[in-house]
């Protein structure tokens, strides 16, 4: 059986994550994606939430290139499986690509939090909730 890690990403940030229930004891990582905050130009409030929701969870928190630290993570432990959840980022397919070069990965399905198939920013959560909304309530 492959020794594993899990990747902690930004759209699970939760103690009910399915790679932390499914993988209990097992070391995770959560890496601050430099060009990601970067580009989004994330709000200190933004930073904040992140970082205080992180503190509730069983995870290493470095900060960098994603791909690379999971990387080292996982060399450091004498892992060979990456397990993670998946994402709708494009950013995230580029960076499983990149893990899957070195390492078997495992990608879990999350429960959606509402059934929606058009388009949605993510880069606010107001943008967000105001099509949430929506769907949660009614």
């Amino acid at each position: 059986m492959n020794k594993p890690i899990i990747w902690i990403h930004g759209d699970c940030l939760s103690p009910y994550n399915p790679a932390l229930q499914e993988y209990p004891n097992t070391p995770a990582i959560w890496v601050w994606d430099e060009a990601l905050i970067e580009a989004w130009q994330l709000s200190f409030k933004r930073l904040t939430f992140i970082y205080e929701c992180l503190l509730e969870l069983p995870v290493e928190i470095r900060r960098g290139d994603v791909a690379k630290e999971i990387l080292t993570f996982a060399q450091e432990h004498d892992a060979s499986l990456v397990v993670t959840t998946d994402s709708p980022s494009p950013r995230f397919d580029d960076i499983c690509t990149e893990v899957e070069r070195s390492l078997e990965l495992e990608v879990l399905e999350v429960e959606p939090f509402f059934d929606y198939d058009g388009y949605i920013d993510l880069k606010r959560f107001s943008r967000y909730w105001k099509v949430a909304d929506k769907y949660v309530w009614d």
